[in-house]
């Protein structure tokens, strides 16, 4: 029974049933006055994100590497609302490397120069597991994926809201519409996780596989996010964390032209229907102080965790107070180490 039930968690997860909650569920101008951000909004899922959010009233910051880029991502968004009734709010380009912790604090201190509230943080930026050749590390000599999709994203997230913003945040934070941090995992946890989503022997190093490497991230930011949730929820921070989907879109980029020919057959959507799925987990009201730890399925599913496909995973994440490895924790003071050698 437990190998069909995890049989039809992954069906379910490569072949979702439409969308319950799009653009039409927010309303013009319904996030007016409130601030979002979005790592790597400039391209792929993000700039559909991007799009979706201009639209509500927000003001709407594009975190990435590239100002030209964002530069061309942010006319392109606006000249989809040049409607004479539209309802939009701002667009603003924000400098963020992941891969560079001098550039994480940067960013997060222009941030809070600029804004005395966040409202939302979508941490969508990331690499595919073809994207980058091997041996390529982040500034600070780690292994990138992790480096990217954890130590990274985690940085930029504390300094955000605990170290920078945490008296802002609180003035941001109603009991009805609390902030809330949203991370990102993949299908290829499930699928080509190691053993407990994570091999600390190998954190420095990674291993020659770029598809276990990047597998491996996608379960430590799984691990960070519950974690998050678990030191932040009294302040009134909503951790959340999703399986966007299988999209056409960056993360797949360097992968061999016959694979993606098939993937896009078989399975492979639109990045808008990704950016779905982060926008049911950014402002859906089914997401609550009650749901918020419960795992998000492709395209905006509330699962319980017994739906989760990777059970070792969710119990190394646990505390080891409640059985679990404490592999959160231990994967968080793991990063504030690698936080203070980049100072």
């Amino acid at each position: 029974m437990e190998s069909l039930s995890k049989l039809r968690s992954t069906i379910t997860q490569f072949w979702p049933p439409r969308p319950a909650f799009t653009e039409a569920d927010v309303s013009k101008g319904s996030q007016a006055g409130r601030v979002f951000m979005v790592t790597g909004g400039n391209a792929g899922v993000g700039y559909e994100l991007c799009k979706i959010l201009f639209g509500t009233g927000a003001t709407v910051y594009m975190a990435t590497r590239s100002e030209k880029r964002a530069e061309v991502a942010i006319k392109s968004i606006k000249a989809s609302y040049a409607e004479p009734d539209s309802m939009t709010g701002q667009l603003k380009f924000l400098y963020l490397d992941l891969s560079d912790l001098v550039s994480v604090r940067d960013a997060a201190r222009r941030f809070a120069r600029e804004e005395n509230r966040l409202d939302v943080l979508w941490n969508n930026a990331g690499i595919g597991p073809n994207a980058v050749e091997d041996g390529v590390r982040t500034t600070q000599d780690l292994e990138l994926f992790m480096g990217v999709h954890c130590v990274g994203a985690l940085l930029l997230a504390e300094l955000l809201l605990a170290e920078l913003l945490l008296p802002q945040l609180r003035a941001a934070t109603t009991p009805d519409l609390p902030s809330r941090v949203v991370w990102l995992t993949s299908i290829l946890v499930d699928t080509s996780g190691p053993r407990d989503g994570i091999d600390f022997a190998l954190l420095e190093t990674g291993v020659r596989d770029q598809t276990t490497n990047y597998a491996a991230s996608k379960a430590g930011a799984w691990m960070l996010g519950r974690e998050f949730g678990r030191r932040h929820t009294p302040e009134g921070i909503l951790s959340v964390v999703m399986n966007p989907g299988n999209l056409d879109a960056g993360s797949f980029k360097g992968t061999p032209r016959f694979a993606m020919f098939m993937m896009r057959m078989l399975w492979l959507q639109k990045p808008v229907f990704e950016a779905y799925t982060e926008l049911f987990a950014g402002l859906s009201p089914e997401v609550t102080r009650d749901t918020y730890e419960r795992y998000i399925f492709p395209w905006g599913r509330l699962v319980p965790d017994s739906s989760v496909v990777r059970q070792d995973v969710l119990k190394a994440a646990e505390s080891e107070e409640l059985g679990g490895l404490g592999s959160g924790k231990k994967l968080w003071e793991w990063c504030e180490v690698k936080w203070k050698l980049a100072e």
